[in-house]
């Protein structure tokens, strides 16, 4: 069965925020990436100022996982407090990531469809028709 956690959005204070719950709850974060960190994409350029911002934090708590990063580019305009979470699925399999996302984004708008990324994932994102952000994930 595939596993629920709570991803938080941030408009550049990612890092701040994180290391705020890291001090309150005690622990490591699993995993912190900059935008500056990933491989360079003609389609989807870093912009200089967005390169120490973070693209990724994992921060374990008990069996859940808070994830995070900053939101830039297009998608900095969309962020407004009430809609800067997701619920993010860590799926068992392609197989149930798609069926996840299928049943979940129908009705909805897919804003990232199912994709294997540069991190190794099989990863997509979606608003719901109840404007719920969830983004779905298998590891393989």
């Amino acid at each position: 069965m595939a596993a629920v956690h709570v991803y938080l959005n941030f408009n550049g204070n990612c890092e701040e925020a994180f290391t705020f719950y890291k001090e309150a709850f005690g622990g490591e974060f699993s995993y912190i990436g900059k935008f500056g960190d990933m491989p360079p994409n003609e389609n989807h350029p870093i912009a200089e100022a967005d390169k120490n911002k973070v693209m990724h934090v994992s921060f374990p708590i008990g069996e859940t996982v808070l994830m995070g990063s900053d939101t830039g580019g297009e998608w900095a305009s969309n962020l407004v407090v009430g809609n800067n979470f997701a619920v993010s699925i860590n799926a068992n399999s392609t197989a149930e990531a798609d069926h996840l996302f299928t049943k979940l984004a129908a009705g909805g708008k897919v804003t990232m469809p199912m994709e294997k990324t540069f991190w190794g994932a099989y990863f997509g994102m979606f608003t719901d028709k109840f404007g719920i952000n969830w983004m779905v994930n298998f590891d393989e």
